[in-house]
């Protein structure tokens, strides 16, 4: 069991790194860096890495497009380097809202881009000259198409893991199936122990039946909101808030993920 701590993109991040560094005095083990439409993950995970020796330093997460697969990789690979080989990848498809209202590119294919980037980031991160032909990432792009380049580039920087780990975030069952299947890890939201086998069990067991052994087992990072205080009710009110987003006002009107989620 490790013990983790989350900080959403609204967090004052410059006081937030000097709390975490007090936190990792005191025994934290992670810290995840959310990230929507306020200030990016990235910065705040650089200056993490140079205020911390040894908690890891996971995005919670990135989205897949608001960066194209090579900058996904460099920034990670970035980080690090700063930390020392801290660094977690997380990744995931965001929604809608994010992707098409403030990133303005279409929200398609979700889980076809997730394979893709994740490929893509574990060639760069191997200093590979990164040829990738899928079905939504072209590297490089074919000969006249502007490219100028006599062979496809690699990483500049010498990495200090050649395989940083990459976290998914998944609800839907086919993200699911492939996080079981090709990620070192699952950030699941709203997780309930006790019903986790049911609701997510035969996703999961699917992705797991085409799944390196080499990557090991799955390993979840389970979030719960933790209050200290002598008043439950207003802690409670606190969260209502915050689930109510999520619950009631994210995903399109026809398919609410969350809600779906909740309900089972």
């Amino acid at each position: 069991m490790k013990i983790g701590i989350s900080l959403s993109s609204g967090t004052d991040f410059a006081a937030a790194v000097q709390d975490i560094a007090a936190y990792e005095a005191a025994g934290l083990d992670a810290v995840w860096v959310g990230e929507s439409y306020g200030f990016d993950a990235v910065s705040a995970m650089d200056a993490l890495a140079q205020a911390t020796e040894r908690v890891q330093i996971g995005s919670c997460v990135l989205g897949l497009y608001g960066r194209t697969p090579t900058m996904t990789a460099m920034s990670m690979a970035g980080v690090d380097a700063l930390s020392g080989g801290r660094a977690v990848l997380g990744l995931g498809a965001c929604g809608p809202q994010v992707v098409e209202g403030w990133h303005g590119v279409p929200f398609d294919a979700p889980v076809g881009r997730t394979r893709e980037v994740v490929e893509v980031c574990r060639a760069v991160w191997r200093r590979e000259r990164v040829r990738h032909r899928g079905r939504h990432y072209e590297l490089p792009l074919p000969a006249g198409r502007g490219t100028g380049l006599g062979k496809p580039p690699k990483l500049v920087n010498p990495p200090v893991r050649d395989r940083i780990p990459v976290f998914l975030a998944a609800l839907g069952a086919r993200n699911l199936a492939l996080t079981a299947e090709i990620a070192d890890g699952w950030l699941p939201v709203f997780f309930w122990p006790e019903r986790a086998a049911r609701v997510f069990g035969p996703a999961l067991d699917k992705g797991r039946e085409l799944r390196d052994p080499e990557l090991g087992p799955l390993e979840i990072v389970a979030s719960a909101a933790l209050a200290i205080g002598d008043r439950a009710e207003r802690a409670i009110d606190r969260q209502r808030a915050h689930l109510a987003r999520y619950i009631g006002g994210m995903g399109a009107r026809d398919r609410n993920l969350h809600k779906n989620l909740v309900r089972a």
